[in-house]
């Protein structure tokens, strides 16, 4: 499982790439000491016999080992929906906007969902109650409107709001992970004690935007450092250099 980021007084930073890098060079050494001990155990005639045997093994597992890693690490570090995979159609659902309501009550944080929570091109302008503390995991929200809505404690982990708007809007005490906000307007927006992690922010509109509290890791805090549009009081709160 990832490791959560650190919450420090200002800047909140971690380092979840050690942990990962320490699991490996600790397996290549017990490898390489199970070999060694195999060795002393059977004599020096017998070296080869032991490579021949288990080499081929250790490349095969070694193989799937990477290929399981390397499928685990997309899942954690991608939105719901890649850069290069096309979105579903749109839904027909007359009620579909109105499920933002509800939420997604089966996925949760992992983005799981029995239908996709289709929220593209909706409105929910001012909206001070009704998506308040929801979870809103793997939601589409391309083209949809939250400008001054309040968003407080919701969760969006996976979320796609490439496009969407989010002028002034509360999102305090939330869960926002790993979610595309690419070309979104966030203009005034508060992220205040919120968890951010893992979220983008391409040629998105940072101006004004509040980090307050924020839990960041250090890779996330470095590509929103990037956009030029955060204010110098932004930046500062950041520890952006």
């Amino acid at each position: 499982m990832a490791s959560l980021p650190v919450q420090f007084s200002r800047n909140h930073l971690s380092t979840p790439s050690l942990s990962s890098r320490f699991r490996r060079s600790t397996e290549q050494r017990s490898f390489v000491t199970l070999v060694h001990c195999s060795a002393r155990e059977n004599g020096d005639d017998d070296v080869q016999g032991i490579k021949k045997s288990l080499f081929p093994t250790v490349k095969e597992l070694g193989c799937l080992a990477c290929a399981a890693l390397s499928a685990f690490t997309l899942t954690l570090a991608s939105p719901v929906i890649a850069a290069n995979q096309r979105l579903p159609p749109l839904s027909t659902d007359p009620a579909r906007c109105e499920q933002a309501f509800v939420g997604n009550t089966i996925g949760q944080a992992n983005g799981v969902y029995d239908k996709p929570l289709d929220l593209r091109f909706c409105d929910y302008t001012n909206d001070q109650s009704n998506l308040k503390g929801k979870t809103l995991s793997a939601a589409l929200m391309s083209g949809a409107k939250f400008d001054g809505a309040d968003m407080t404690e919701v969760v969006m982990s996976k979320a796609y709001a490439v496009g969407a708007s989010f002028k002034g809007v509360n999102f305090s005490n939330a869960v926002i992970d790993r979610v595309n906000f690419g070309k979104s307007d966030l203009k005034g927006a508060v992220f205040k004690n919120t968890v951010l992690s893992g979220s983008t922010f391409d040629e998105a509109n940072l101006e004004d935007v509040v980090f307050e509290d924020t839990i960041i890791g250090y890779i996330d805090l470095q590509k929103i450092c990037r956009n030029e549009t955060i204010n110098e009081e932004g930046r500062l709160v950041l520890g952006c250099r």
